[in-house]
């Protein structure tokens, strides 16, 4: 048997198991009848979760701003968007004023943000059903509305040359209504826990990837194909 036709067996004999395995990965037969790629992407979310509770630090942040009245006007998208806005801040304890489009808030700052804080600790233990009960609109719009709320109102703050207010609200923006909203439904873990499937994960994705490599080397050798340099 010639050097190619044994070239051309081995590269086919690589490639042949690696599409059949590539077919099961593609399939729904992992744990929680999802395919391998989805299987793996809920894994490694879930690690990550557990990487970005900065909530706590965030709540520490908004007891030392307990007392500070601030005084913010925002425009709203449309009148749902204000009537939603409104509520928020209601429940905070913030005198709200609608005029239209436009809102008028003044509020002890440190008071609304322990309340949107409640909100993103609910969010990221999945207990979405208590904001939307609290609100009596869906838990994903409150955490979305209190983002943008706080985008406007640091914009606003800004403008006023108060800018340790305005980066409060910034950094509860990103650190807690970011990763609450971002991460909802999804469970939170520890990579300490899943180690074993971790390193498992990474050590397949190279060997995988080699042995896809060496069987179209060996078939292209095979078929008298060569990359020269």
């Amino acid at each position: 048997m010639s050097m190619q036709k044994k070239l051309k067996i081995r590269g086919l004999a690589m490639l042949i198991p690696f599409f059949v395995l590539l077919t099961v990965i593609f399939s729904p037969v992992f744990p929680g009848k999802v395919n391998g790629l989805v299987f793996m992407d809920n894994l490694f979310n879930k690690i990550s979760k557990g990487s970005v509770y900065f909530i706590p630090d965030s709540i520490e942040s908004a007891k030392k701003a307990v007392g500070k009245t601030v005084e913010v006007k925002i425009t709203a998208a449309d009148e749902e968007q204000a009537g939603r806005y409104a509520a928020l801040l209601k429940g905070g304890g913030a005198t709200v004023t609608e005029n239209g489009l436009e809102l008028s808030i003044q509020g002890d700052m440190g008071n609304f943000l322990q309340s949107s804080l409640a909100d993103a600790e609910e969010m990221y233990r999945n207990n979405g059903s208590a904001i939307a009960d609290k609100y009596g609109f869906d838990e994903r719009q409150a955490m979305y509305d209190w983002w943008k709320l706080y985008g406007s109102m640091s914009s606003d703050l800004t403008d006023q040359k108060k800018f340790k207010e305005a980066k409060t609200l910034a950094n509860v923006r990103k650190k807690a209504l970011e990763p609450a909203y971002n991460y909802y439904g999804i469970d939170s873990g520890s990579y300490k826990d899943y180690l074993v499937p971790i390193v498992a994960s990474l050590a397949f994705y190279v060997i995988y990837t080699l042995w896809y490599g060496f069987g179209i080397m060996y078939l292209f050798e095979g078929l008298g194909l060569r990359i020269e340099h």
